[in-house]
């Protein structure tokens, strides 16, 4: 018996030896072996990179007003394992991160992966509460969250963030690496449970540079509620306007309807994000004229009082073309031509000036490429070049018929006649992080001469009998011209009947204009003219302004 128990014994002690060497073994082996791998895991689950967001910087208008702003706000994830009492937990994340608990619960209850996104740019007062509920595994991650204090305000100017804090679009795209600055890193590490026991900053965060605007928001919110009444009165399809500084080319507004809230851009139709002063093209119809007139004027072919004798019509080819009003033949000086805007006039002006000069002309006020204004997304317009002008081209383009403009050009280029004759790009952005950005610089399209006589000449416009007279503002000379041009029909060809775009271009005063302001009006409906839809904008907006910026009547 004795010697059966020493044999279980000595069994049992070899078995012991067995594990121990095993044991002994396997430890070499992890310590020697799998060491430096080991290491790694350990450090990967206690040691943690963090990226911290570099705070974007402001967008604010010309005074300092905020226009864009970035929160504090915060990521809230989990490490599923950790939590406890997922089902409380969900219940009482649910209110603070405004999701119902059934859709937080199935996050909470994962046990393929150890970290899940709970919820993205939670402001910082409400992240707050999330680490109050008394459970292991949640934590907050920081980052930014971009606001638009004034909502409506130039939304589509500013544009707007991706959840990935990188600028989508308008000046929030084109300005993003001076907003956006450069995010730094932190060595966080922590315990068994998750939860942070020290950190270090490896990288230094570099916050984004402020940008500030030639935009005025007591002006754009001016010319924003003008368009709302546009958008209600004459219910089109679009509506913009730009107010412009002509000596320097400084946006003071930008405005475009249907008016789009920054803050939940995703709540509007994707045709209203865009911005139509840069990205809408258009035929010009009569507020061309001036640039017809322009081009005979400054090669001396014609003067403001030369006579032309104005049959009914005028033929061209298979095109007839005759003026808005019917009327008799009869004999009209060029200023007369532009006052009542006469499209035989202008074609008989384009006649002598010839379709070669008259191609060049066009060029030469900038259409049919971009303007080079600070703003993503222009588009460049269509003009046909010479070698594609049929028999009645000379018919259609003299009078801004056959020829895609975009507002920021017409804009542009009647600034040219505002200034003296200079041709600069347009820009909305005054500094960045401070540093003033210098204004583009322009060139001289027409002398100051032909400038001053097409101003005093667009003075007609808001005579007795100008296709602007009941937009006038007593006390102050005003200039500029309205626009009635038929949409081509895209259906049938040719042109619509129906459907047209009615647009004002003008400025004040007119002798030095310190304003110029232009109004585009898509498709109105019940109303079709220039002088009936747009141009009533345009005094309500020159109304605000004149006093608003201390502008003198004369």
């Amino acid at each position: 018996m004795a010697g059966l128990i020493d044999g279980r014994i000595k069994l049992l002690f070899l078995a012991f030896l067995v594990l121990l060497f095993a044991g002994a073994a396997r430890a070499g082996y992890l310590g020697a072996v799998q060491s430096a791998r080991l290491s790694r895991v350990a450090t990967s689950q206690q040691v943690a990179q963090v990226t911290v967001p570099a705070l974007r910087g402001a967008i604010v208008d010309r005074t300092g007003k905020e226009l864009a702003v970035t929160e504090q706000a915060d990521d809230v994830a989990a490490t599923p394992y950790l939590v406890k009492d997922p089902g409380r937990v969900a219940r009482e994340l649910a209110p603070i991160l405004g999701q119902p608990a059934e859709a937080i619960l199935p996050k909470l209850v994962r046990r393929d992966t150890g970290f899940v996104y709970l919820a993205h740019q939670v402001p910082a007062t409400r992240a707050a509460r999330v680490m109050r509920i008394k459970t292991d595994g949640l934590e907050l991650i920081p980052k930014g969250r971009r606001v638009y204090p004034m909502t409506w305000t130039a939304s589509q100017v500013l544009g707007w963030v991706g959840s990935d804090g990188h600028g989508l679009a308008g000046l929030e795209y084109s300005q993003d690496r001076a907003l956006r600055g450069q995010d730094g890193a932190r060595r966080v590490v922590k315990d068994a449970l998750g939860q942070p026991i020290a950190m270090s900053d490896t990288k230094t965060t570099v916050p984004g540079q402020s940008v500030k605007l030639t935009i005025d928001a007591a002006i754009q919110q001016k010319v924003e509620s003008v368009l709302r009444g546009v958008g209600q009165v004459y219910r089109p399809k679009a509506a913009t306007a730009i107010v412009m500084d002509p000596r320097s080319g400084s946006v003071l507004a930008l405005a475009n309807w249907p008016r789009v809230d920054a803050n939940n851009v995703a709540g509007s139709p994707a045709a209203a994000r865009q911005n139509l002063a840069v990205g809408m093209t258009y035929e010009p119809g009569s507020t061309f004229k001036a640039f017809t007139v322009a081009g005979a004027l400054q090669e001396g072919l014609v003067t403001p009082t030369t006579p032309f004798f104005l049959p009914v019509s005028l033929q061209y080819y298979d095109r007839t073309i005759h003026d808005a009003e019917a009327r008799g033949p009869e004999t009209l000086q060029v200023q007369q031509i532009l006052k009542f805007s006469s499209n035989v006039g202008a074609d008989l002006i384009g006649r002598k000036l010839g379709a070669d000069h008259f191609s060049q002309w066009v060029r030469a006020f900038g259409f049919g490429k971009p303007t080079g204004v600070d703003l993503p997304g222009e588009e460049q317009g269509i003009t046909l070049p010479r070698s594609r002008y049929s028999g009645s081209s000379m018919g259609n383009l003299p009078i801004g018929q056959g020829e895609a403009v975009t507002p920021m050009q017409m804009a542009t280029a009647y600034a040219a006649i505002a200034n003296g004759g200079i041709l600069r790009p347009a820009h909305v952005v005054r500094s960045v992080g401070g540093k003033k950005v210098a204004a583009p610089k322009g060139h001289r399209v027409i002398s100051a001469t032909v400038a001053a006589s097409l101003r005093t000449m667009l003075q007609g416009v808001f005579a007795d009998g100008g296709t602007a007279h009941d937009a006038q503002i007593q006390g102050y000379d005003l200039a500029g011209k309205t626009g009635t041009a038929n949409k081509p029909d895209p259906i049938h060809g040719g042109y619509s009947n129906t459907q047209y775009v009615a647009s004002f271009m003008g400025f004040v005063p007119t002798r030095a204009p310190k304003l110029l302001v232009a109004v585009v009006v898509d498709t109105p409906q019940g109303a079709i003219y220039g002088g009936s839809v747009a141009a009533p904008a345009f005094q309500k907006i020159v109304g605000f302004a004149v006093p608003y910026l201390g502008i003198d009547p004369k």
